[in-house]
């Protein structure tokens, strides 16, 4: 295996790391609309993705810089084809960090409730964006000879990837349910199962349709494979969080987001960007990557970067491990 076919593996897993852990904070920022029926109880659902909302946006910020460094050219021709939807999504983290930072610095309930629209919205957007983003790149949009995009906004705006946004924000959200339920106790963990079944059926409705078409239109045996994991996997948590058993539904819907952007990264290869306009202009691993010596440097310190950032990151979910309730929440009154 080449070192550019590695890296495209690598940078796989880091956008799956990214989909799984951001997206239940991702979700719970959407519960607090919901869910939530009180500023305490949205505190609640804040608070258990507090310590690690941050953190989460870590593997972002290093799946962007990978593609930067390891496949330029696919880099460059993403970010200015898709330039109006990824700074929406840009902005919409920059505010909803302040927001999470911003909230509880003053008692006013006008303060506190302009604060907790900004982290509805800003949680709901990008689930929505990034599943239309992902949608254009595995159907392939306006690419020239030249590995430039010279297809409009309105070009991204198809049925497939619109189906997709909404597969990635029915299952954030249901992926936010199942970590509510697991992380909270009380009524709150009760109604948050109960909704949690409600989206994952819709999820169903909605994640089925959207990996048939996409086996059906760009699909092999591996990804076949994959696709049957995450329709299993879906059903069941689903069966899982039915039975109140959080812990395997949050395992299994984390399996579900893990096989499916597994699958729609198995249905590029060698492909980082295809073109609709002629086949003979898609960006690959090939002609979109870094030097040979690049990539090999960027091996050596992902080699020791990376399991000193997964042993933090781990230790960080262990540490705050704990259910939390709204007896928990003390009154800043």
């Amino acid at each position: 295996m080449e070192l550019h076919d590695v890296w495209f593996v690598l940078i796989a897993v880091l956008w799956i790391g990214y989909f799984f852990l951001e997206g239940f904070d991702f979700g719970v920022g959407v519960l607090t609309k919901l869910l939530a029926r009180n500023r305490t109880e949205r505190r609640v659902l804040i608070n258990t993705i507090g310590p690690v909302w941050d953190g989460n946006e870590v593997w972002l910020l290093t799946a962007a810089g990978a593609t930067f460094a390891a496949f330029p050219e696919w880099y460059a021709t993403l970010f200015s084809g898709f330039y109006l939807p990824l700074l929406l999504i840009l902005v919409c983290l920059i505010v909803r960090g302040v927001a999470f930072e911003y909230r509880h610095k003053r008692d006013e309930e006008r303060w506190q409730t302009n604060w907790e629209h900004a982290i509805f919205w800003t949680s709901l957007l990008p689930a929505l964006l990034w599943g239309v983003a992902f949608g254009n790149i595995v159907r392939g949009v306006k690419i020239d000879a030249q590995k430039e995009y010279v297809g409009s906004l309105f070009d991204l705006l198809n049925p497939y990837a619109i189906l997709g946004g909404l597969v990635t924000l029915t299952l954030f959200t249901f992926h936010g349910a199942v970590f509510t339920a697991l992380k909270t106790v009380g009524d709150i963990r009760l109604r948050a199962r109960g909704l949690a079944l409600k989206l994952g059926l819709l999820t169903a409705a909605l994640a089925i349709g959207f990996l048939i078409w996409t086996q059906v239109s760009r699909g092999d045996g591996k990804s076949l494979i994959a696709m049957i994991v995450a329709v299993v996997a879906l059903v069941g948590a689903i069966g899982a969080i039915t039975a109140g058993r959080e812990g395997w539904s949050f395992a299994l819907s984390g399996v579900t987001i893990v096989a499916a952007v597994a699958m729609l990264f198995l249905t590029l290869f060698p492909n980082v960007m295809p073109s609709s306009l002629n086949e003979e202009w898609n960006l690959t691993v090939t002609n979109a990557s870094s030097s040979p010596y690049t990539l090999k440097i960027m091996t050596w310190c992902a080699g020791i970067a990376t399991p000193l950032v997964l042993l933090y990151q781990g230790w960080t979910y262990w540490v705050f491990r704990k259910r939390i309730g709204t007896h928990h929440i003390v009154d800043a009154h």
